[in-house]
């Protein structure tokens, strides 16, 4: 296609997918609340212990653009299976045979990843909020801004939901022959410190559980990228000796 074929394909994907994430996010204000809700559980809980916790609203609108900001971000990844179809879409005619198997293999494994790095996130949200606001002194009242509370708390589900993606990165890296098996494998030891890192910057650093269940999978997932790296090069070592032999 020519170029100016590009751009109407470019804005018929783009329009498609906006279309779906207004749709998703009109839809999402009818589940603002219940988040809202769910979100505030640790708050409460709190509360039933006798520690004075609750959210602040400190503008008139501060009420208002939270929820906008949920029901969009709601729409977005509700709207996710659209948008990144489109956007696979647009590139597929470009690519060759064995790349297109690179980008479904990538969206197969990443997806799922992201959704149980999500899911490992949400699961020590509350743990580490807690500890947070008990680090107060006793008697004190924690009136924690609405807006930042929720920015901390979708950044954290952000961060740990890519931080499971990262080893898909790595076998596509090997696929395409840019890194070993052997290589990701070496790299052990630079994994462990920088995981524990990312995983001490994700959670309090006093809160040694919730970084630790954190880290197992991730390294997990590290060694199990690895191990599939290297039974792709044995597979491609074989491959080559066999052509050898012919």
């Amino acid at each position: 296609m020519r170029l100016g074929e590009h751009l109407v394909e470019l804005r018929r994907r783009l329009l498609i997918s906006a279309a779906a994430v207004l749709a998703c996010t009109v839809a999402g204000f009818f589940v603002v609340d219940w988040l809202l809700e769910v979100l505030q559980r640790p708050l409460t809980e709190l509360a039933e212990q006798g520690r004075i916790t609750d959210l602040l609203y400190t503008t008139v609108t501060q009420a208002f653009d939270l929820k906008l900001r949920i029901a969009i971000t709601t729409g977005v990844i509700v709207a996710s299976p659209v948008w990144l179809y489109q956007l696979i879409r647009f590139f597929l005619p470009g690519l060759r045979t064995n790349e297109r198997k690179y980008v479904f293999g990538f969206l197969a494994a990443a997806l799922p990843l992201f959704l149980a790095g999500c899911a490992a996130g949400w699961f020590v949200f509350p743990h580490i909020v807690q500890l947070l606001v008990q680090i107060a002194p006793v008697g004190s009242l924690s009136y924690l801004d609405a807006t930042i509370y929720y920015d901390f708390a979708f950044k954290l589900l952000l961060a740990v939901g890519v931080g499971f993606v990262l080893p898909v990165f790595l076998v596509v890296l090997n696929f395409a022959g840019v890194v070993t098996g052997r290589g990701i494998l070496r790299a052990w030891r630079w994994a462990v410190i920088a995981i524990t890192l990312f995983t001490a910057m994700a959670t309090p650093a006093a809160d040694v559980m919730s970084m630790f269940l954190l880290a197992i999978p991730m390294l997990a997932l590290y060694f199990g990228a690895a191990g599939i790296a290297i039974w792709h090069d044995r597979r491609l070592e074989k491959r080559a000796a066999a052509k050898v032999d012919a």
